[in-house]
């Protein structure tokens, strides 16, 4: 009979066997010293394909990383064949702590937040001013992903042959957003390559837009050796656009003649229909309005700066800021409350 409690000895204790071996397991996690900087170009079902050195190298990520999951963007550090040959595969050990995150959701109430690029400098929103027609709610809710990422935003209007941006621009003209005008001929002989790659130089930039805007077609004209995508067709009769991006995909920005040396990287994501805001805390918008940001001090605790006790009304009175901004500041709020084409 099996004895218990202070008449136990080491026959009564039971050994739980262990499968493939003897050695006890540890928490004890390997530092992979010697593992290599990478950055992540583009992700395709579980396999990250990263740029290490002057390699192109594919990975997967190592199960010490758990549910953390690396995107474009991303530093990274990897162990194991680094070579880039065929059918070789390296591990993802480490993901560096990220400057920026560009997140939306498919929608305001769906809870599971993507993070499309990591450690993009800014964020470039095509939009064509004609077929397709513009659509400024899709712009703001832009303007807000950015404004809370970390990212400085970047207006690219396209096909200024079918109809004139300043329509369009005066409204985002209190953001004081930077802006570049193309049109079709422009893009098609090159120009309109040349003045975007000059906002683009030496800065990580993520290119966002519906489809049928032109987004993949210029990205193409700026990075010519990189033809990763081919030119989706716009449906003359509903503006719509076939997607032609299936997955996020960065690529090194050369100067213009220059084939050597990488001048920045160009982030083309796919074509979005919607872009959720569910992840945005309203509260982090306000740090995009230095101008403003002062007069919330005296706002009531969780204030939505759009309500009768809002201080920034009596700041901007007080001749402080520019009426247009605390317009266009509210305007952005209350994107998360609306639909795109609302």
């Amino acid at each position: 009979m099996r004895r218990y409690g202070k008449h136990t000895d080491e026959d009564d204790v039971r050994v739980r066997p262990q499968r493939g071996g003897t050695r006890p397991r540890t928490s004890i996690r390997p530092k992979h010293e010697d593992a290599a900087e990478g950055m992540v170009l583009t992700v395709d079902r579980g396999r990250l394909t990263c740029l290490v050195e002057d390699r192109v190298v594919v990975a997967m990520k190592a199960r010490e990383l758990g549910r953390k999951a690396a995107v474009v963007g991303d530093r990274v550090a990897l162990v194991g064949d680094l070579s880039g040959a065929r059918d070789t595969l390296a591990r993802i050990v480490r993901i560096a702590e990220r400057t920026s995150v560009l997140r939306r959701t498919a929608d305001d109430d769906d809870p599971y937040e993507r993070v499309v690029v990591a450690n993009a400098d800014q964020l470039a929103i095509v939009t064509a001013l004609a077929d397709p027609e513009p659509r400024p709610r899709l712009i703001d809710r832009c303007l807000v992903a950015a404004y809370d990422g970390g990212l400085d935003p970047l207006l690219v209007l396209t096909k200024s042959d079918l109809a004139g941006p300043e329509k369009l621009l005066e409204t985002y003209a209190p953001l004081g957003v930077p802006y570049v005008v193309t049109s079709r001929e422009e893009l098609e002989r090159g120009d309109a390559a040349e003045r975007v790659h000059a906002l683009l130089d030496g800065q990580v930039t993520a290119f966002v837009g519906h489809s049928g805007v032109g987004k993949t077609t210029l990205v193409n004209s700026l990075v010519p050796k990189d033809r990763r995508r081919t030119t989706g067709h716009v449906n003359a009769v509903t503006g719509r656009g076939r997607h032609t991006t299936t997955s996020a995909l960065a690529l090194p920005l050369t100067g213009p003649g220059d084939d050597t040396g990488r001048h920045g990287w160009v982030v083309d994501t796919p074509g979005v229909r919607s872009f959720g805001l569910a992840h945005v805390d309203p509260s982090r918008v306000i740090h995009a309005f230095p101008d403003l940001e002062p007069g919330t001090a005296d706002c009531p605790r969780a204030c939505s700066h759009d309500e009768p006790d809002c201080a920034l009304d009596a700041w901007v009175a007080e001749g402080h800021a520019d009426p247009a901004r605390l317009y266009s500041l509210r305007r952005l709020l209350a994107t998360r409350e609306r639909h795109e084409d609302d």
